[in-house]
C-alpha cells in the first residue's frame, strides 16, 4: 500500500460500494460516520475467506475466543505497554453493548453517568435506554489544547457513579497523559465512582502522543475501572461486531461470568477471526494507516488555516476525526443540514456530542486527500 493508491481512491468507487457512509446522502462526500475509506489490511481479507472455507457460520468455537483473548493481550502489550492477562478479557458485539452490559451488571441500578463533552453521540442514547441520568461535564479549551474540568467531575461524582472517559477521546481527538489521568483516578477514588474507559481508538495515535490504559495505571485505576476496546475503528471493521472488555477488577470478573454470558456471546464469527488477525498480523497495515491519516490531519490543518480563518480547531492527537467549531461564522445550530444541501458534504452535527457542541461539526478527516481537500473547499464555499 502506498499513499498513491489510497489518493487514487474515488468517490464513485466508494458509492459503488454501498456503504452506509456513502449512500446515507447520495451526491455528498461522506464525512460523518466513524469509518475509513481505505480498506482492510491482508490478513483480515484471509481471515474472512476462512470463514467460507472452514464453513464457519455455527456458533465460535471456544479455541477462536480463547485466539482472541491472547491476541488482545499480546497486542496492547506491544502497543501499549499493558500486560493485561487473557483471562481478563471477554468479548462483546461492540463497544456500546458493553458498556450497557457494564451498567447493568456491575453498577448499582439509578446511578448516573458523568460525561465529559463532547462526546460520542451514542454514550446520549445508553443514559436513555438504561434510565440513567446523564450529567454533561464540559472540557476545558484553551489555544494549546483540551483539559478536563476535575472540579466539575467531582462535584458530579456521587457513590456508584460512572464516569465515562473516552481515550483517545472522540470527537476532540485528545489524548490524556500520565499525569492527567492520574489526577483523575484521584478524584474518581474521593468520590467512590467509577470509571468506563473506551479505548476503542487507542491504535490510532499520532507521534509524539502516546498511548496510556487507564487501568492499566496502578492497583487503584485497575480496581475502578472496566476497559472496552475493539479493532474496529483502528483496522476499519465496525460492521464485523466484536469488540473486547477488560475486567480489571477480580469482583467484576465474577460477577461478569455469572451473569452477562448474552453480552459475550454476542460478538460475530468474522468479528472473532477478523480481529485476532488484526491484532496478530495488522501491524505494518496500520502503520502506514495511521501515517497516512497523519499527513491528512496535517493537510487538514493547513486547508482549515487558509480556507476557514473563523473556524476553531485544536489538530487531534488521536482518532481520524475533527472537531470544528464553526461560530465564528455565525452558525449554531443546523450545520450537517446546511453542508449537505449546500456543499455536498454529509458530517455530524456538533450538538449531537453535548449542549457545547452548538455551532461545531465532526468531520471524518479518513478520506483519500484530494476528496478530504474537496470537502473543506466545499464547505468553505457554502460559509
Amino acid at each position: 500500500m502506498s499513499m498513491l493508491d489510497l489518493d487514487s481512491i474515488t468517490q464513485e468507487s466508494l458509492v459503488a460500494k454501498g456503504g452506509r457512509k456513502w449512500s446515507s446522502f447520495p451526491g455528498s462526500i461522506g464525512a460523518f460516520i466513524a469509518e475509513m475509506d481505505f480498506g482492510v489490511a491482508p490478513a483480515v481479507r484471509q481471515a474472512l475467506r476462512e470463514i467460507d472455507d472452514r464453513d464457519l457460520f455455527g456458533y465460535a468455537p471456544y479455541d477462536a475466543t480463547a485466539d482472541l483473548k491472547s491476541a488482545t493481550s499480546t497486542f496492547y502489550a506491544g502497543h501499549c505497554g499493558w500486560a493485561v492477562p487473557a483471562e481478563h478479557i471477554e468479548l462483546a458485539s461492540d463497544v456500546i453493548a458493553a458498556f450497557i452490559g457494564v451498567l447493568t451488571h456491575l453498577t448499582p441500578a439509578g446511578t448516573p453517568i458523568v460525561l465529559p463533552t463532547p462526546a460520542y453521540m451514542p454514550f446520549f442514547e445508553v443514559a436513555q435506554a438504561t434510565d440513567r441520568e446523564l450529567i454533561e461535564v464540559p472540557m476545558i479549551r484553551s489555544e494549546t489544547g483540551w483539559a478536563i474540568d476535575y472540579e466539575a467531575i467531582d462535584a458530579a461524582l456521587v457513590p456508584g457513579a460512572t464516569l465515562v472517559l473516552c481515550n483517545p477521546h472522540n470527537p476532540i481527538g485528545k489524548v490524556y497523559g500520565e499525569d492527567e489521568l492520574l489526577r483523575l483516578a484521584e478524584v474518581v477514588e474521593a468520590n467512590r465512582a467509577r470509571v468506563f474507559s473506551d479505548e476503542i481508538h487507542a491504535p490510532l495515535v499520532f507521534d509524539p502522543a502516546r498511548h496510556l490504559p487507564y487501568a492499566g495505571l496502578n492497583e487503584t485505576t485497575a480496581a475502578h475501572t472496566t476497559t472496552a476496546t475493539a479493532a474496529s475503528k483502528a483496522f476499519n471493521i465496525p460492521g464485523l461486531k466484536c469488540a473486547q472488555l477488560i475486567l480489571t477488577n477480580p469482583e467484576d470478573r465474577a460477577v461478569w461470568a455469572r451473569r452477562s454470558g448474552f453480552v459475550s456471546g454476542a460478538a460475530s464469527n468474522p468479528g472473532i477471526l477478523a480481529t485476532t488477525a488484526a491484532y496478530t498480523q495488522g501491524a505494518v497495515w496500520l502503520a502506514e494507516i495511521t501515517a497516512y491519516l497523519k499527513g491528512n490531519r496535517d493537510h487538514l490543518t493547513d486547508l482549515i488555516g487558509t480556507l476557514l480563518p473563523n473556524a476553531t480547531y485544536l489538530p487531534p492527537e488521536g482518532t481520524y476525526l475533527a472537531w470544528l467549531d464553526l461560530r465564528g461564522y455565525g452558525l449554531s445550530e443546523g450545520l450537517a443540514k446546511h453542508f449537505n444541501d449546500r456543499a455536498g458534504v454529509a458530517v455530524t452535527e456538533g450538538r449531537l456530542c453535548g449542549q457545547v457542541g452548538s455551532g461545531h461539526i465532526r468531520l471524518n478527516f479518513a478520506l483519500p486527500r484530494p476528496l478530504l481537500t474537496e470537502a473543506v473547499e466545499r464547505i468553505a464555499q457554502a460559509l
